[in-house]
């Protein structure tokens, strides 16, 4: 197995090992699809448009042997002729010549799909190295174009003489037949014959596919040093991508603090939870949390709400609660709602009363606010 820096290249290809592979024009080929498609939709397109481009052809000769005079001796007659014999040609010709270029177009693009690479049509100095195409030769893609030569040959002398055997009446009669019905029969039994013998190299196909997947992916596959490597690249290396992390959760705590202020009320275990919530009934349906935090974080939401003039509310159960049962800039449960409501329902009452309307309204005790068993954090 192939090494690259005392390590063994064990690992499958990356993504992105393909992508770069592929860039640089390294795609699994067949020529054997390619080849066997053109030979077999070549003879197709011999049976299906042969007997046009025959009689075109059979058309074109007649005319040409049987010039007048004054077409031979005159260039601009003759050049009509031969145009207007030509056109005729055109489209048998044109049908057959169409079918086999997409034949080789799909054939070669069959394996690996269509790619064009720069890099890949660059001319090599290491290409013509006598040394390196010695090396080819004796390789193991050498020996694997030398199998494949053989089979290529036992499948086509094979196919070749079963078919001459089994069609010995056929050519018996081809002798007593008239002309132009034997070249028409001979015709038929040498297309049959060609599509027979090209068919059966589909074997050769169906070994040299596989094979050349198989050596495409062992030709791409990496150490595990080269995949770290390649992870560092595009993930970024451990360390980086951990100061990444910090800064964004600097961020979304700075954007979380920010909302603090807009809070109605910051419900509170005065040891380690804090929790915002707002409520405007103009655009929320139910109470929203806008900030929650523990331990440094839960004192700073606490810091701000008090220099805003955000209500303050100690209610460790429900701190509790809220604090592991929701997400920020999210509805509260269903099942807190009546926990909440108590909770805002003081808060908007003391606000009446510092405004000096009614009287100062007591603080809901812990265990009158409703918790779920489920929602429950002790």
């Amino acid at each position: 197995m192939a090494e690259s820096d005392g390590q063994e290249r064990t690992e499958d290809a990356t993504p992105r090992r393909r992508e770069q592979a592929r860039e640089k024009g390294q795609v699994p080929r067949s020529r054997e699809l390619a080849s066997v498609a053109v030979l077999i939709l070549g003879a197709v397109s011999l049976m299906w448009f042969g007997q046009s481009l025959g009689e075109a052809l059979m058309a074109l000769m007649t005319r040409l042997f049987t010039l007048s005079r004054a077409e031979v001796f005159d260039t601009s007659e003759l050049m009509l002729v031969v145009v207007g014999e030509l056109l005729h040609l055109i489209l048998p010709l044109g049908l057959v010549l169409l079918l086999l270029f997409f034949s080789g177009l799909a054939g070669s693009a069959g394996l690996g799909g269509i790619s064009f690479s720069w890099e890949a049509a660059r001319p090599k100095l290491s290409k013509m190295s006598p040394i390196a195409g010695v090396k080819r030769m004796f390789g193991t893609q050498g020996l694997v174009e030398l199998l494949k030569s053989i089979l290529k040959v036992l499948l086509v002398g094979g196919v070749a003489s079963y078919l001459v055997y089994i069609n010995l009446q056929d050519f018996f009669e081809l002798t007593i037949e008239t002309f132009p019905q034997n070249l028409y029969h001979a015709m038929d039994i040498l297309l049959n014959f060609v599509l027979l013998v090209c068919c059966s190299l589909l074997i050769v196909v169906a070994i040299d596919v596989p094979f050349q997947i198989w050596q495409h992916n062992e030709q791409l596959k990496m150490t595990k040093q080269e995949v770290k490597d390649e992870y560092k690249e595009t993930e970024g290396r451990p360390e980086v991508k951990g100061r990444i992390r910090m800064l964004q959760r600097e961020m979304a705590q700075r954007r979380m603090m920010a909302e603090v202020p807009q809070a109605d009320v910051v419900v509170t275990n005065p040891e380690h939870y804090s929790v915002a919530l707002r409520y405007n009934s103009d655009m929320d349906s139910a109470p929203v949390v806008v900030a929650k935090g523990s331990d440094f974080t839960a004192l700073k939401i606490r810091e701000i709400a008090a220099e805003h003039d955000v209500a303050i509310v100690p209610a460790p159960p429900l701190a509790r609660a809220l604090y592991f049962s929701t997400e920020l800039e999210q509805q509260i449960p269903d099942g807190l709602f009546t926990a909440v409501a108590q909770v805002l329902a003081y808060v908007f009452q003391l606000k009446q009363y510092k405004k000096g309307r009614g009287r100062r309204p007591t603080r809901p005790e812990d265990a009158y606010l409703p918790i779920p068993p489920d929602l429950r954090h002790d």
